[in-house]
């Protein structure tokens, strides 16, 4: 009965020392506790490291982005201002063209119509002194008093609106007179010799043009020279016209009245 005593408080020993055992965590408490926070302190440093730099490259690449859209910016606002100056260049090239176009037109009629022996009824000498004497003829009218733009403008008006090619010449010699001094006078000087050369007056035809090519400015001193070389051509003076000619494709080569000049050289 004792020995069964005693077996009975060893195995209780045994058990309570089991139980202690069993219940102590801290062998794996410790592991758990202390490894994830070596791993996050060994990782927490490449990952600041990393965002850093990523934001440094972000940086970088928006301060580049803002350098090239200004440059754009400014590149296109330049593209724009020369597009316009274009487009203007190009307005002002076309008005220019339409109306040298509606003035060889204009011009071609009024040789046609004298050739076909159309010409105004008053185109002797005696009703051009009169209009000269009164400062108009029977179709053509026109205000003395008036400034000098507009005596111009009324002149030329004579020949594109009214078709009064007498009236226009006593208007253009009207206008010399009164302003001799004129930034109009050289084609003035012109109208006047393309009048006289369609009613073949090749002497004061010759007379107006000589007198445009005196302006060395003239936009109507090459076709002057022109003018002046199919006088000299229709008067049987070949020598004198290839002159002409030729002053015409030396002094402005590149110019329409320069290509007229090289067809008859």
């Amino acid at each position: 009965m004792f020995s069964n005593f005693k077996r009975a408080v060893s195995l209780t020993l045994l058990a309570s020392v089991a139980g202690g055992v069993s219940a102590a965590p801290a062998p794996v408490s410790d592991v758990n506790s202390t490894t994830p926070n070596s791993v996050n302190a060994s990782s927490a440093q490449p990952r600041e490291t990393d965002v850093q730099r990523l934001e440094r490259l972000l940086n970088n690449r928006s301060r580049v982005q803002v350098q090239m859209q200004q440059q754009l910016d400014s590149m296109s606002a330049e593209i724009q201002q020369l597009r316009g100056m274009v487009e203007r260049n190009q307005y002002d090239m076309k008005q220019m063209l339409e109306r040298q176009k509606e003035l060889f037109i204009e011009l071609d009629r009024v040789r046609s119509g004298l050739k076909a022996n159309e010409q105004p009824a008053a185109v002797n000498p005696e009703t051009l002194q009169n209009a000269d004497d009164t400062g108009s003829s029977d179709s053509g009218t026109y205000t003395v008093n008036i400034d000098e733009e507009a005596a111009y403008k009324s002149a030329v008006d004579l020949i594109l609106k009214k078709k009064d090619y007498v009236g226009a010449i006593a208007a253009f010699k009207k206008f010399q007179e009164d302003f001799p001094e004129s930034n109009f006078a050289p084609n003035a000087h012109y109208w006047l010799g393309q009048l006289y050369f369609a009613q073949k007056q090749d002497i004061e035809a010759a007379k107006s043009f000589a007198s445009v090519i005196a302006y060395e400015d003239s936009n109507k001193r090459a076709d002057s020279l022109v003018k002046l070389g199919d006088i000299a051509r229709r008067n049987n003076k070949p020598d004198v016209a290839k002159k002409y000619y030729q002053q015409v494709v030396d002094e402005y080569p590149s110019s329409a009245s320069a290509e007229k000049a090289k067809q008859h050289l």
